[in-house]
């Protein structure tokens, strides 16, 4: 294992001291200590990965030095497009180093939804013509740094499980008394038989998971992060008769903001948006979002939403939720909680597939 500290000092002295991306539990280590130690102007904490490759590409244009930028592998899915038409050597010749947590990495144990873009993850990269290491080594940023100077084109290190060192970061106490997990509880007990849910990547699935006797009204949107919300968009317009509420994060909101408007543009009124905002990447590591800075409320009403809720008490939920639940046009429910959850909190047993098969046959009712 790698030393976390020191390989954040040795990107630094090699002058790679500007940050930026999208956090990773196989990442959460260094992305810890670079928000410990780097000022907050040169590490961005970005609502998607290819934002994060167009911010190191400007600080690049401004500067004349390469960026780091890290992610989950399941983030070169937003960075091909800037990798492609931005940073290559056929446009603008843009050096930057990449930094890619390898979940599902071949013969090694991971979840459904990252098997698939764990097999890919290196031949992706060849496909791409970015060379990489799999970091394994500290002295291998040298030679990262220098192929960078020399080609002016991206390089990567593929961080596989246990790469890092574990590092403590300075504790933060949360505004929020709320457990998330008490929320979604709260929440589910008032739904009606006939509706559903989808929710989104991380946490919320897994809570609410574990909150169901059964999980044929649930759509657990594994994958896929910062998308529930447009599922269920899908769902409603198809269903309208059928009330659908998307449980949503805050990081997973911001990744793809671009959907809220289009999501007004709707005006449904059986599409019920609930977010838990812990102001947190709560699933890898708790890296702060910008959610914490922004008037939710007034930018979705901007967006076209109609009416905005915010709570955060399970008094609250319980005051609001008629006229929420009846709201005649396209609403959201903010919930404030706080970070963290239960250490014992346990996963869904069934196949993605046996989800979806069920979720359908309950639409389908």
């Amino acid at each position: 294992m790698l030393n976390t500290n020191d390989f954040y000092q040795e990107l630094c002295a090699c002058g790679l001291d500007f940050f930026c991306g999208v956090p990773d539990s196989l990442l959460k280590d260094l992305c810890a200590c670079i928000t410990d130690n780097t000022p907050q102007n040169h590490h961005i904490i970005t609502a998607n990965e290819g934002n994060a490759l167009a911010v190191a590409s400007g600080y690049y244009l401004a500067t004349k030095k390469p960026s780091v930028v890290y992610m989950q592998n399941s983030g070169l899915g937003n960075i091909v497009n800037p990798l492609m038409s931005l940073t290559d050597e056929a446009v603008y010749q843009i050096p930057a180093l990449l930094i890619i947590g390898w979940r599902g990495e071949p013969n090694c144990s991971d979840e459904p939804q990252h098997i698939k873009q764990g097999q890919k993850t290196l031949p992706l990269l060849d496909v791409l013509d970015i060379q990489y290491d799999i970091l394994t080594d500290i002295s291998q940023i040298h030679k990262a740094y220098a192929y960078m100077l020399e080609h002016q084109k991206p390089y990567a290190f593929v961080v596989s499980k246990k790469t890092f060192e574990p590092y403590v970061k300075k504790s933060t106490l949360s505004k929020y008394t709320l457990s998330r997990e008490s929320a979604i509880s709260q929440i589910v007990s008032l739904l009606g038989e006939k509706d559903a849910v989808v929710s989104t990547t991380g946490m919320i699935s897994r809570e609410l998971y574990e909150n169901r006797l059964t999980h044929e009204k649930d759509f657990l949107t594994v994958g896929s992060m910062g998308h529930a919300s447009s599922i269920a968009l899908g769902i409603a317009i198809a269903q309208p008769h059928r009330n659908i509420f998307c449980f949503d994060g805050d990081g997973a909101m911001l990744m793809h903001m671009g959907s809220l408007p289009v999501i007004a543009s709707q005006k449904l009124s059986n599409l019920k948006h609930i977010v838990f905002n812990n102001e947190a990447h709560d699933s890898v590591g708790g890296q702060p979002t910008v959610m914490g800075q922004v008037d939710l409320s007034k930018t979705v009403t901007a967006m076209g939403y109609e009416k905005v809720f915010q709570v955060e008490t399970i008094e609250q939920i319980q005051s609001i939720w008629s006229e929420f639940y009846q709201y005649q046009g396209m609403c959201l429910l903010e919930v404030k909680v706080s970070c963290g959850a239960r250490k014992d909190l346990g996963r869904p047993k069934e196949k993605p597939i046996d989800n979806k098969k069920a979720f359908m046959d309950f639409l389908s009712r």
